[in-house]
């Protein structure tokens, strides 16, 4: 059908959600918008869904929602009836729609006798992953858009090993979502009848409980934050979103009892008033905790993402000012601390390893290094540190340290298999009060190990390209970077060209060698200095990100490598 027609479908339903009438009401005579809700259906990837709120095909509501879970429920009438009966761990965040989502999720599922397991109220991403796993249930839904702006929401499924649903059986579950044809004909159950039949259950402070305990054991060395922790000052902000009640029990369970928290910021709000983008990763997302920082001469002050799987940070200095470290600067500097007082304790594993993505720094992987410690390079997207973590497990072979995405993701300990931002709360405020016993704060730390490991400095950048021919936008500047294949970039050569999709390394002599990872569409370049620049579109937004990292004797050398880079970049795609 055309849009048209799916449009007049829509328009045309007598039982169309009351709210979305209106919306639709008000699209009347713009086609733009009206074409772009409605040309194609919304994306399920492996990450699962994310978009805008409101009505049609490509836009999160109510439908869009039955529409996966029953692609869920299909799948899962497949599998036997032991799985049924294991059923699906459901929670949400604190956008709009978010609950809505979530029970109706409960409704599709208990439509075909599969068990839920609901959270009576919001809580975090990194909690559903741990409650699939601790109760031992099939699959989990997670509402969420993480950070992205109010006007979003999001679906993701988890599979039962707490990580993110793998390819296979995720693209067996679209295979199933694409079958379902008719989104108001979705059948739901009547949800007082699942709870009163124990179909449906609800669940809260009993898995809280459960979940704390395991972030007791995130601490390393207990006499230290008894000692430092209790008096050192930090700020903590959930912006607006999941983080907060299992954040500042964290905290307090750990040991650090004097912190704040920005009181305008822990309101569950869906509309952020206080920031733009509820995203750790820029520094507007952090004015109010840097002003209640300055008032109170706080350490360090956290941040964390409305789902709570990411975790941003800034340091204060002598000046008073703060300066906030990035996502690869936070993971080595975690990174060398579990080592190293992992090394002090005798505890450090012979066979350790940690685990990051393809588009993240090197730095870490240096830092690792020197404790003879194993990195281990995986594509983006945290199921597949998960995939490692259970390989681990299951031969032996490595005990698992930590694992990051450059994107402000972090796993300390594997009790959850996914990003983990409560647990990395409790584990940077370790690290600050260890380099508080020394005189310093993480910022000089930083500039330890920049002088022990080189001066790193990484770069994202992006290209955003909206609505009906983004996609497709896209997809020609990936042709263009492979067609055209650049042999070098602000003058250093291009040693060798990853190419994740074919699954090859191309090297600049003419010899080629396979890639032992899953296909992805993901180019990444390795130059003479040792810097690497790496291409790949988002999986969750209409982007294409552009990665450089880079390494000089300086930081102002390196800085100035970011840039040369930045511009080559940019004169390539232009050209």
């Amino acid at each position: 059908m055309s849009w048209q027609d799916t449009y007049n479908t829509w328009k045309n339903q007598a039982t169309l959600e009351t709210s979305l009438k209106q919306e639709l009401t008000g699209m009347a005579g713009d086609d733009a918008a009206l074409e772009d809700a409605f040309y194609e259906p919304m994306e399920f990837g492996t990450a699962g869904m994310r978009g805008v709120l409101g009505p049609g095909i490509n836009r999160m509501n109510i439908y869009t929602v039955r529409q996966a879970t029953e692609g869920l429920a299909r799948f899962m009438d497949t599998l036997s009836a032991e799985v049924k009966e294991r059923g699906v761990a459901i929670s949400f965040d604190s956008r709009h729609h978010s609950e809505d989502f979530a029970h109706e999720s409960a409704r599709v599922l208990g439509q075909h006798g599969i068990k839920s397991y609901v959270f009576e109220s919001l809580r975090p991403t990194p909690e559903l992953s741990f409650t699939v796993r601790h109760l031992h249930t099939y699959a989990g839904i997670m509402i969420t858009a993480s950070h992205n702006p109010k006007q979003y929401n999001g679906y993701k499924i988890y599979g039962e090993d707490g990580g993110q649903m793998p390819p296979k059986e995720s693209d067996l579950i679209t295979s199933y979502i694409r079958k379902v044809d008719d989104v108001f004909a979705i059948a739901v159950a009547d949800e007082q009848q699942l709870l009163a039949d124990k179909t449906e259950t609800i669940i809260g402070d009993d898995v809280d409980q459960d979940y704390l305990a395991k972030v007791k054991e995130v601490t390393i060395n207990q006499k230290l934050v008894d000692e430092f922790g209790k008096d050192m000052k930090l700020v903590f902000t959930p912006l607006h979103g999941t983080g907060r009640m299992l954040g500042e029990k964290a905290l307090k369970n750990a040991g650090f009892k004097n912190f704040s928290v920005v009181k305008e910021q822990a309101v569950a709000d869906p509309e952020f008033s206080t920031v733009k983008f509820p995203n750790p990763e820029f520094p507007e997302a952090f004015k109010m905790a840097i002003d209640l920082g300055k008032k109170e001469d706080a350490d360090v002050l956290i941040a964390v993402d409305p789902d709570a799987d990411r975790l941003g940070t800034a340091v204060r200095q002598p000046n008073g000012e703060y300066v906030l470290l990035t996502g690869n600067q936070i993971a080595a500097v975690l990174l060398h601390y579990i080592l190293q007082a992992n090394k002090d304790a005798g505890t450090l594993p012979t066979n350790a390893a940690a685990v990051k993505s393809i588009v993240s720094s090197e730095f870490a992987t240096k830092v690792a290094a020197s404790y003879g410690v194993t990195m281990i390079n995986v594509l983006t997207g945290f199921k597949y540190i998960a995939e490692q973590i259970e390989h681990f497990e299951a031969t032996g072979e490595h005990t698992y340290m930590f694992g990051f995405e450059e994107s402000y993701g972090y796993l300390i300990k594997p009790f959850v298999h996914d990003k983990d931002a409560i647990q990395t709360t409790v584990l940077l405020a370790e690290v600050a009060a260890y380099y508080k016993q020394q005189g310093k704060n993480l910022y000089d730390g930083l500039q330890d190990l920049f002088k022990e490991y080189g001066y790193f400095r990484e770069q994202t950048t992006s290209e955003e390209f909206d609505g009906v021919g983004g996609s497709d936008k896209i997809a020609a500047l990936m042709t263009k970077f492979r067609n055209e294949t650049p042999t070098d970039f602000a003058g250093y050569d291009v040693t060798g060209t990853e190419d994740f999709q074919s699954q090859t390394e191309s090297l600049a002599d003419g010899h080629t060698t396979p890639i032992a990872l899953p296909q992805a569409n993901v180019l990444k370049y390795h130059l003479t200095d040792g810097t690497w620049i790496a291409i790949r579109p988002s999986g969750t937004e209409p982007k294409i990100k552009f990665y450089i990292g880079t390494l000089g004797v300086t930081l102002d050398e390196a800085n100035d490598k970011l840039a040369k880079f930045e511009a080559a970049i940019q004169a390539f795609i232009k050209e």
